[in-house]
């Protein structure tokens, strides 16, 4: 059949069955992690158990990895490292995790007896203390990560925060790598802002200082001469890349629209990018600067929060919280601008492809990488 002869109802039957085929394989791939994870564990617990105790001898761990090879020709994941690594996982989460008592008809766990007196429990990670939103996330990222994580991160909130992170953004381990070193948990809550004295509710408040960043790199953004541009070619290149600038932003924002018109008093404004949060279930208005920020800017964008506020936001909405997106600030200026500001903002800093070093060049992900997300 010719392709302009075909009804919608082949085209909704093929985007329904695409939906159904990637919903499938993700659960599929949620559902495998899962075990593995809790594979990994129990055997961290039993190399933790024996080698902790002095039970084994001296390059135990790596004999054991040996014989593994020999026993499972080619075995992936089980090298002296990975497995050292396992150890780790099990003693980083073990106070964690449910440490009911064996129970002989759980048919959730299997045991594997290891001679006389030890054996290996496999049993689905439960942890009582964890929501189900961060069980799930914790679920879902990959042994890699959480090895990673662990390494780099003593601090419990730290570790939850980054193991959000991976989860919700999908971040690869190489985007991982990037945002521990440059220390993005600090970052986050870093943001000049006036949140403290505009948002009363602590739990959202807390959220809004996790949801921004001082800076943001946004390494899909060309500018050739940046004393010669203006906002609005910065406007058309992150709406022309604006899933990389998503990306940037973070995989709670979804785009409304940029140059986002508004009426007050029969007069039109135009807001340069709108986004709303599902996380802080607030719009976010982005206003964009190429210089130093001003104390003008605070009260423009002021204006512009009331009026979504007072025309666009819906009545189970929090309040609209703007970002004014310059290219330098001074600290004390932006917290003068904010002193008698009523509406939460803050201001962040960017830098382009041209302006960053190698290394932090190519941390978001390719088009290619993005579409597969779709």
């Amino acid at each position: 059949m010719e392709q302009n002869q075909l009804t919608p109802s082949y085209f909704l039957a093929v985007k329904a069955i695409k939906e159904a085929i990637l919903e499938s394989r993700y659960k599929a791939a949620r559902l495998v992690n899962r075990e593995v994870l809790a594979l990994y564990y129990a055997i961290g617990g039993y190399i933790s158990e024996q080698s902790r105790a002095a039970s084994w001898g001296a390059n135990a761990i790596g004999t054991i990895s040996e014989l593994l090879q020999q026993e499972l020709p080619g075995l992936r994941g089980f090298s002296e490292t990975n497995i050292k690594r396992m150890r780790l996982f099990y003693e980083a989460w073990q106070p964690l995790f449910d440490n009911r008592p064996l129970a002989a008809d759980d048919l959730s766990e299997t045991v594997i007896p290891v001679g006389n007196a030890n054996h290996i429990i496999i049993r689905p990670l439960v942890a009582d203390e964890l929501s189900h939103e961060m069980m799930e996330s914790f679920l879902s990222v990959g042994f890699s990560h959480h090895s990673e994580i662990l390494a780099k991160v003593k601090d419990f909130d730290q570790r939850m925060f980054y193991i959000e992170k991976c989860a919700s953004g999908f971040w690869s381990k190489d985007k991982l790598i990037y945002y521990l070193k440059d220390g993005l948990y600090d970052k986050q809550a870093s943001i000049p802002n006036n949140f403290e004295l505009t948002i009363p509710k602590a739990d959202l408040r807390k959220r809004a200082l996790q949801s921004f960043k001082d800076e943001y790199f946004l390494d899909f953004v060309n500018i050739e001469d940046p004393d010669e541009f203006d906002e609005r070619v910065l406007e058309q290149q992150i709406v022309h890349n604006i899933k990389n600038f998503i990306m940037a932003l973070g995989s709670d924002f979804s785009f409304m629209g940029n140059q986002y018109r508004i009426m007050v008093a029969e007069k039109e404004y135009f807001i340069d990018l709108l986004f709303f949060n599902r996380r802080l279930q607030s719009l976010v208005a982005i206003e964009l600067k190429k210089g130093e920020f001003k104390p003008e800017y605070a009260g423009k964008l002021n204006f512009y929060l009331s009026a979504l506020d007072e025309y666009v936001k819906l009545p189970n909405e929090n309040p609209s919280i703007g970002i004014i997106l310059c290219k330098d600030k001074n600290t004390k200026t932006v917290e003068f601008a904010f002193r008698d500001i009523n509406k939460p903002m803050g201001v962040a800093t960017y830098k382009t492809s041209s302006e960053l070093p190698k290394e932090y060049q190519g941390i978001l992900p390719a088009a290619k990488d993005l579409m597969e997300l779709m």
